[in-house]
């Protein structure tokens, strides 16, 4: 059948969301604007029932809460504003996917779906318990301040593989498909020193042991403004004979989701706050103990380990004084 153009005021009537047609952003009553459409959405199979779904941040908003991921019309899950990509689980063998991501911003507004993205999951295999061989002559370079791009030789699999996953630490990063041996990692720190490592993993969901370490360093310097907590704030208050610090922050705007931070009291490492969980979406706080002497004067500040695996700026130092409030 031949698709025939249609004029461009009709696709203005009928796609009232599209940039191109002089849309800036859906409004609600308040006047208030909606996020944009996520970019740069991608989805590959990470074996025969999971779909790997990444995107860009939504980069002009920078008050995106959570992205929601919808396979066709049913929205899957969503994640929080920090995190750009997702494995969607518990689908269907030999199966075709399409995908959409969606942002919300911290008032609840939603914006509008990105461009449908199609993923096929491989036939299933039964009583598959053989992982993939580890991929071999891994290597990489910088590519400019703020990525790098490598690459590894094919892995061995008796069915095959289905995709590799680029580890940065011991956290996965990214993934791509098993006829993919080399990709570029995006959102990097100028000035900083990583480490990465490659896993193949086949359609029953085997993984193979880790490839040799990659150590990479990017060039450039970063003063770390860019990474630090913004709108940090301290307070004290008394509970049963003893003084504590309350602090609240805005998390940093990186790739990726914050799950550690580093508190230093008066100029020394005080202590590390580590979520088990998923971490609190949108503002943060955190409580701790200073003492029992009233009077005490400290200065907090604090810092978050990206999820490139690197500590980021500090946040500014905030000077607090015990009993002082109360």
């Amino acid at each position: 059948m031949r698709r025939v153009p249609l004029p461009p005021f009709l696709i203005c009537a009928a796609l009232t969301l599209v940039a191109s047609c002089g849309w800036s952003g859906a409004t609600d009553g308040d006047g208030g604007r909606a996020p944009g459409a996520p970019t740069g959405v991608t989805a590959a199979a990470g074996s025969a029932t999971t779909v790997h779904v990444m995107w860009n941040a939504v980069a002009d908003d920078p008050g995106v809460r959570t992205y929601e991921v919808y396979r066709g019309s049913t929205k899957v899950t969503e994640v929080p504003g920090s995190q750009h990509m997702v494995d969607v689980t518990r689908l269907r063998p030999s199966t075709v996917y399409v995908f959409t991501v969606r942002a919300r911003d911290s008032d609840g507004r939603l914006g509008p779906p990105s461009r449908e993205v199609r993923a096929r999951t491989p036939v299933e295999v039964a009583a598959d318990r053989s992982a993939p061989t580890r991929p071999l002559e891994p290597a990489g370079r910088a590519v400019g301040s703020r990525a790098v791009q490598l690459s590894w030789a094919a892995s061995r699999d008796d069915r095959g593989v289905v995709s590799y996953d680029v580890y940065q630490g011991g956290a996965k990063i990214h993934s791509v498909g098993g006829n993919q041996t080399a990709t570029v990692i995006t959102g990097l720190r100028p000035g900083s020193h990583y480490v990465f490592t490659v896993r193949a993993r086949d359609a029953a969901d085997n993984l193979s042991p880790a490839s040799a370490p990659v150590r990479l360093a990017t060039p450039g310097s970063d003063d770390g403004r860019d990474t630090a907590p913004t709108a940090f704030t301290a307070t004290t208050h008394r509970s049963a004979g003893a003084y504590y610090l309350d602090l609240s922050w805005d998390p940093p705007r990186v790739d990726g989701v914050i799950t550690e931070y580093q508190i230093q009291l008066d100029g020394a490492a005080a202590t590390s706050l580590v979520w088990g969980g998923d971490p609190p979406r949108g503002r943060a706080r955190y409580s701790f103990y200073v003492g029992q002497d009233a009077e005490s004067e400290h200065r907090v500040r604090l810092r978050a380990r990206l999820p490139d695996g690197t500590w980021g700026g500090f946040s500014a130092e905030r000077t607090v004084t015990t009993g002082a409030g109360g």
